[in-house]
């Protein structure tokens, strides 16, 4: 089995109202759980927004570190979950239904090695 990162991209700006949003979150808990009784999700968390964030970078043998996210843009990654899949049309099927149930875009990405270990 491979390990794929699946990521959420969602605009920037402040999260929708809870009438909105909550009807999303309880879709996307309810694919969490189907994930699990395949025995395909591994782990998920949601990030709080860019503007949190803190970039490190080492340059001329010293480490730097600035506020905000290192790539400003429209959009952010405002979560992820890892699974496990046989092959990429199955967590290709996945990401799918992930997008269905956030309404948002899905990047879907192999790890290196196929492993989170």
């Amino acid at each position: 089995m491979t390990h794929y990162l699946l990521s959420i991209y969602q605009p920037d700006g402040p999260p929708p109202p809870p009438e909105f949003l909550e009807p999303i979150m309880r879709d996307v808990e309810a694919l969490n759980d189907e994930l699990r009784a395949a025995g395909g999700w591994v782990f998920a968390g949601g990030l709080h927004p860019p503007g949190t964030a803190t970039v490190v970078r080492q340059k001329d043998n010293e480490m730097l570190t600035t506020d905000g996210p290192y790539i400003e843009g429209k959009e952010h990654i405002g979560g992820f979950t890892v699974i496990q899949a046989p092959d990429l049309d199955a967590a290709l099927e996945w990401g799918r239904r992930l997008a269905r149930a956030t309404t948002l875009p899905i990047e879907v990405r192999p790890l290196q090695h196929g492993s989170c270990g």
